[in-house]
């Protein structure tokens, strides 16, 4: 297969997390992208040493005002020629705010020609029911909606933005037909939901707007792997970024609003079903190579305690190398990346099909800021460590509420978890 780029020239302003180590936020999102041929700006909302899955880390978070002065600096020198904008986690209402600004900027500048800018939009909020933010951050994603093209929220955030509690297939179509109708949304993904009663499934929900803001609903089935990965919801976002601009291009829609087919276009046709279904077939791949390897990994690990083990914060030590063993080996596994398997496809959502809300499938250990996933889902955008967790989702690794309100004061924030007795 072709090394070269998937996409057009496209240009991509990122703004989200950043970690030193590992592969979380923007580290993992501007990979991905870069690698699939994406030119990437990436602006950074915080700076943390490590995920916060390690239960420590140290770094700063940035000020609404930091991120308004950066982006600035790109309008001062004519640098703001972007394509696509994808925007993770941000630290405060007030940041989300910023970026919010940043995009109608975006999108004011490229409006005298259709289609050529893109705001996809992940709403780092929470999960199984846990807010992982402030909650005067809710009400500033509200008002955002209508500005961004393509939303990609896990069942919990659908819950918060359309403020209807998904328990059903009824009530799953009345959000998607809320958040297109009220907010008119062109198109959204909810990228881990149940629509069966099997754990061993998850499912990958999505929907493009027709002309009258009617949904055209899609679903993808997926395998889950019983494993916690940091990380896969940036990964699943960065991929929705090259495999629609591909899926689009191919479909000769780049210079249509929105990136919308026409009414005709059945759902299963849709370039967001055709881009869900090669995320997915990439984010599998990678994520159970991952597991393999961690796997091996840990197994290592067993054997006669060593000096290690022996010592007083032994447990804390078996679990920062447990946490480290499942760091998603993107880098490894490029061929996964540019050319995907599509064993999955994408299907109609059935009317008669019963849905069981995440949260009533509680899996032990999870922790409020663990987002469950597919393998693959967000599980925030900072990620919090679990051991074992359905994970096929797109685990946009988010911050859990002490994590990110440890301290609280004005600009950039020192963040340093004290020291577990």
């Amino acid at each position: 297969m072709s090394s070269g780029p998937v996409v057009p020239e496209t240009r991509v302003l990122a703004i989200a997390s950043h970690v030193v180590y590992g592969y979380v936020g923007n580290k993992m999102a501007a990979f991905v992208m870069q690698t699939l041929g994406c030119d990437v700006a990436a602006l950074n909302t915080v700076q943390f040493s490590n995920h916060t899955g390690y239960k420590q880390f140290k770094g700063t978070k940035a000020s609404a005002e930091e991120i308004s002065h950066l982006y600035a600096g790109l309008q001062q020198s004519y640098l703001t020629d972007f394509d696509v904008m994808l925007t993770g986690y941000a630290p405060s209402a007030e940041a989300v705010n910023a970026i919010g600004a940043i995009a109608r900027d975006l999108k004011l500048r490229a409006s005298t020609k259709a289609g050529s800018f893109f705001w996809v939009l992940d709403p780092v909020m929470g999960d199984q029911g846990r807010l992982y933010v402030s909650e005067d951050v809710v009400p500033v994603y509200r008002n955002l909606l209508r500005d961004a093209d393509l939303i990609l929220p896990n069942q919990f955030e659908a819950e918060l933005l359309s403020e209807i509690k998904i328990t059903s297939l009824s009530t799953l179509q009345d959000a998607l037909a809320k958040l297109h109708k009220t907010y008119r949304i062109p198109h959204v993904i909810i990228t881990s939901i149940r629509l069966s009663g099997s754990p061993s499934t998850m499912s990958v929900v999505g929907s493009t707007a027709r002309a009258d803001l009617s949904p055209r609903v899609f679903r993808i089935d997926v395998p889950a792997i019983d494993c916690f990965f940091s990380g896969t919801g940036d990964m699943f976002a960065a991929l929705t970024v090259v495999r629609l601009r591909e899926a689009v291009t191919e479909a000769n829609l780049s210079g249509t609003n929105s990136w919308v087919s026409p009414k005709d276009v059945k759902a299963t046709d849709l370039p967001l079903a055709k881009a869900a279904e090669k995320v997915v077939g990439s984010m599998h791949a990678i994520l159970i190579k991952t597991k393999e390897a961690r796997d091996q990994e840990l197994k290592g690990m067993g054997g006669p305690l060593g000096v290690m083990e022996k010592e007083k914060d032994s447990e804390k030590r078996l679990g920062l190398r447990r946490t480290k063993a499942a760091e998603v080996r993107v880098v490894r596994y490029l061929e996964e990346l540019r050319s995907p398997r599509t064993d999955w496809k994408a299907e109609a959502l059935a009317e008669d099909e019963d849905l069981q809300g995440q949260r009533d499938q509680t899996t032990e250990g999870t922790n409020a800021g663990e987002r469950e996933g597919i393998g693959l889902h967000h599980l925030a955008d900072l990620g919090l460590e679990q051991d074992i967790s359905m994970v096929l989702e797109t685990d946009k690794e988010k911050p859990g509420p002490k994590d990110l309100d440890e301290k609280k004061g004005k600009g950039s924030e020192e963040i340093e978890e004290p020291e577990k007795t």
